[in-house]
Parts: structure tokens; sequence; C-alpha cells
């Protein structure tokens, strides 16, 4: 039983969290149209489904160049650089050390919201994956409109395959915001922005060293 004293940290803002349940909500929704489209049940009929599916995805993808702003200008951007500082210690925590109920070897705080581990995920979800999803999706869209053609399969395996990837990040993720130090921790942090997290030594070296590595 973790003994440590639990303190309050505010570590989301009000456009971080509006901005992350509205690109899990469109995310969703591009998931259920998209998978119709392909046939793969029959939910809201085709033409809605793809009706729905292009104004979703076209939706996204001008709040993705405001959030992409929004990074850049605030300086928030550093959260997402990549660092092996403690990486090897968070991968083993979530292959065996979680499940033993020790501490978690980085915790949360202002300068350095994600672990080692997710600031790799998140990068590459958001500087790889995304970009490719909607550029994919803009030249599926477009494509009667784009002069001399293109092989449209290619396209559309693309968008399909990185449409997978994304479901199982989405799996990946909801299971991850279970493992807080109780069952909704983390969820409540990206509701109200403010969030649990136990007050060790930990905390402001990490947050240190992460803010000088960015």
């Amino acid at each position: 039983m973790n003994d440590k004293k639990l303190i309050k940290v505010y570590l989301y803002t009000r456009f971080e969290r509006l901005w992350h349940w509205l690109q899990a909500l469109m995310i969703i929704i591009l998931l259920v149209t998209g998978f119709e489209v392909h046939g793969t049940y029959a939910f809201l009929g085709f033409k809605t489904a793809v009706t729905v599916h292009n104004f979703t995805g076209l939706a996204w993808l001008i709040m993705f160049a405001f959030f992409v702003f929004w990074l850049l200008t605030t300086g928030e951007w550093k959260q997402y650089i990549p660092t092996t500082k403690k990486l090897l210690d968070v991968v083993l925590y979530y292959a065996y050390g979680i499940f033993k109920g020790r501490e978690h070897p980085v915790q949360k705080s202002k300068g350095a919201k994600h672990n080692p581990l997710q600031r790799i995920a998140y990068l590459g979800i958001s500087a790889m994956l995304l970009p490719v999803q909607m550029i994919t999706g803009l030249l599926y869209y477009l494509y009667n409109y784009i002069p001399g053609g293109m092989d449209l399969s290619v396209v559309a395996i693309a968008h399909t395959f990185v449409a997978f990837l994304l479901v199982n990040f989405l799996i990946i993720h909801v299971y991850m915001t279970t493992t807080g130090h109780s069952l909704f921790s983390h969820i409540s942090g990206m509701i109200t922005g403010w969030e649990e997290i136990y007050e060790t030594t930990k905390i402001q070296e990490w947050e240190n060293k992460a803010t000088k590595k960015a």
C-alpha cells in the first residue's frame, strides 16, 4: 500500500481538455462511419455515413491545425520532445512493475506531463499517423478534382491501415487511463485539469531534467 501523500497539480488547460475530448469524439465518429463505408456493417446507411465521415474529417483537419498553432505559440511542443531518460524504467514498470503494485518511476508535473514512453507514442501519433490519415483522407475526398488522377487503391489501403493503428492506440489509451492511483484518476484529470500525483522528490527532479533536456 502506497502511503505517500497525494497532492493536486493543475496539468491540463481548458484548451487541452477541449481538444482532447473533441478529438476523441471525432476519431470515434470517423472510425464508426469509415468502417461502415467499407461495408463492415450497416448503421447509418452508406450515403449518410459518407457525408458524416467527410464533414467530421474536414473539421478534424481544421482543428488539428489550431492545435499545432497552439503548441508552437505556447511552447507546449516541448512536452513531446523524445527523451531516453528513465525510458527503460517506464517500460519495465508497465511490463512488470505495475502488476506488483510498484510506484511509477516518473511522476507527472507541469513541466513534464508525459513520461518518456508517452512522449514517443504521442509524437508518433501526432507527427506521423494523424498527418498521414488526414492527407490520405483529403486525397480521397478530392480525388475527382485532382488532374491526372492517381492510384486510389494505394490511398485507400494506406488510409485503412492507419485507421486500424488508431483503433489499437485508442484501445491501449483507454486501458492506460485506468492505471492511475485510482480507476478514474487520470480521466478526472482530463475533465477538471487537476490531477492527483504522489508527492515525492522525483517529481521535481524529473521536471528539472526534462525541462533542461527540452
